[in-house]
Formats: C-alpha cells, structure tokens, sequence
C-alpha cells in the first residue's frame, strides 16, 4: 500500500469546506520582542499600525470576511474587540481594508 494512503485526511479548512468552519479563537499572540532602537517615532508608530492591521486582516478571513466590501469599521472594531486588541482608527481600518483587497 502507498505511503499517501496512510495518510489521514486533513480536516477541511474554512477555503474548503462546504459551509464556513467555527473557530475557537482565531488569534493567539506571538511572543513580542523589543523593535530596534534609534528609529524615528514615525516609524514605529506605522510599524505598530501594520502589525495590528495584519492581526485584524488574519482575524476577519478567519471569521468569513473576505472581501473589503464586506469589512467596514463597525465589523473591523468589533473583530479588534473579539481578539482583544484596542479600537482600530479610522486610518488602520482602511488599512486593514487594503491588506484583504491585496491579498488576492
């Protein structure tokens, strides 16, 4: 018998399943390390925003949202509450928009 037929078959995923798959908690932190001294405070500031907008990005695919149409600030704050993280601004949610339209 091959070897791939002993595999068990993976779960399916929420692309692939029939109807959309409940998660649990689609978030878990990564351990945070210390950002690199002597930048100017600009950059931090938009390395933060990014960060979070990738969180919520990750966080609104995992829970069904997939297109930016569908993500408005409402659903983004609301997400960002779910997974505890502070309130979105109105500038990371349009970033966060434009991280799920580049995705594709």
């Amino acid at each position: 018998m091959p070897a791939a037929a002993l595999k068990p078959k993976p779960s399916p995923t929420q692309s692939t399943a029939k109807r959309p798959v409940l998660l649990d908690m689609p978030y878990a932190p990564v351990e945070k390390r210390p950002l690199p001294p002597g930048r100017p405070r600009e950059w931090y500031i938009t390395h933060n925003r990014r960060l979070k907008a990738m969180r919520l990005a990750i966080a609104l695919l995992d829970s069904g949202v997939y297109v930016p149409n569908q993500a408005r600030d409402e659903t983004i704050r609301s997400t960002a509450e779910r997974i505890g993280v502070h309130p979105p601004s109105d500038t990371t949610c349009h970033m966060v928009r434009a991280l799920m339209r580049y995705s594709r």
